[in-house]
């Protein structure tokens, strides 16, 4: 892993929503950085801006103002087609609460599409399609659509749907909002693996503060603004105090 090496830069990032009269500043100039092979949560209370922070790092949605750099590169006009197509398929994965699986579509296929999207080859798209299968667990169950999974399975076919382009930076917005406690540790133990195999880095929001702690790195965000930050220390001292960091931010 090259250490210190930052993925992702977002500088003064801003969003302001014009509701005529009345505008409201969901984001104020925040800056976070991203880290080769590291995983970034995110922790907030509902309005606080985590989402939208998520969806204008993934082009999902427009900024008022700010700067993002991947791998160095400035991404001009990154949110504006057709440049945003371009970015979200090459630069950036995602992973949903609700999974965003076509229903039509096998497990094998829903994994190929991105890729068959992207005009791979057929040796090209089936190998990779093949080694994903293998690293989130699914081999026997390629032929399967999602109406005939779990919904963990789903999940897992989803982590390799957002891989299989090797984006530089994976974001998951609750990726365990829907699963049980068991299934969410088996999930975000896959997440983990992946970003220790492939060096991948990972911003995740998310709610739950033993989720969080999975993460190298933990960002608090309220009305708008970056309030605190933990680094993670890897034992059960982390859940304390990330609650106790969480409830003083609800407080103020």
């Amino acid at each position: 892993m090259e250490k210190n090496k930052t993925v992702l830069l977002a500088k003064e990032i801003e969003k302001i929503y014009d509701g005529g009269k009345n505008k409201v500043h969901a984001l104020k100039n925040v800056t976070l950085s991203l880290g080769k092979g590291e995983m970034l949560a995110i922790m907030g209370s509902s309005g606080s801006g985590k989402s939208t922070l998520l969806n204008i790092l993934g082009a999902l949605d427009s900024p008022t103002g700010g700067k993002i750099f991947i791998d160095g590169e400035e991404m001009k006009d990154y949110h504006i087609e057709p440049h945003a197509t371009k970015y979200r398929s090459e630069r950036i994965g995602f992973i949903f609460q609700n999974y965003n699986l076509l229903k039509d579509l096998t497990v094998e296929e829903n994994l190929a599409l991105p890729l068959i999207l992207k005009g791979c080859s057929h040796k090209e798209i089936k190998s990779k399609v093949g080694d994903l299968i293998k690293l989130v667990g699914l081999e026997g169950w390629e032929e399967h659509r999602p109406i005939e999974l779990s919904g963990g399975q789903q999940q897992r076919v989803a982590i390799g749907r957002a891989l299989i382009t090797n984006p530089s930076v994976l974001l998951a917005d609750e990726p365990t909002g829907n699963l049980d406690f068991n299934t969410s540790n088996e999930i975000m133990g896959i997440i983990q693996e992946m970003k220790e195999k492939l060096e991948q880095s990972i911003i995740i929001v998310t709610h739950d503060p033993k989720i969080a702690t999975y993460a190298d790195r933990i960002i608090f965000i309220h009305d708008g603004n970056i309030v605190d930050e933990h680094i993670r220390i890897g034992d059960k001292r982390d859940i304390d105090e990330i609650l106790k960091k969480f409830k003083s931010m609800l407080e103020a």
